[in-house]
């Protein structure tokens, strides 16, 4: 699964959803920050590949997504925390701001991963 992203389809995703944010734009300059976008990207992608499964027997992505809501809640909470710790007060104001933008980046790692391993399965790849 993992062939299929390459660092520059990383850095692009990071840079869509947190480059421009005028919260986080700042602090992706950082590179332990970027780091710890890839590794949550990396952690969704294989999440949401791993419950693709469930798409290969029929079932629709949406009925499939609550199953795995615990670890994908880990996730999103992981990177805020971390742009919290990281960060030098100004993202207390726009928190909720900052956890909505983690919560669609998890989201669309996931999204990305469950599509993928569906195909990987249909094709018989897994």
């Amino acid at each position: 699964m993992l062939r299929e992203l390459t660092l520059n389809i990383l850095q692009a995703r990071v840079k869509q959803y947190f480059g421009s944010s005028r919260l986080t734009s700042s602090l992706i300059m950082n590179s332990g920050i970027e780091e710890a976008c890839y590794d949550v990207a990396i952690e969704s992608y294989l999440l949401g590949a791993k419950f693709s499964r469930f798409g290969y027997f029929g079932e629709p992505m949406e009925a499939v997504k609550p199953r795995c809501e615990k670890e994908e809640r880990h996730l999103i909470d992981t990177l805020y925390n971390f742009f919290l710790f990281w960060g030098k007060g100004e993202e207390g104001v726009g928190s909720e701001d900052l956890y909505y933008l983690c919560e669609q980046y998890v989201d669309s790692w996931w999204r990305d991963g469950f599509m993928k391993g569906e195909k990987k399965y249909k094709l018989r790849l897994h």
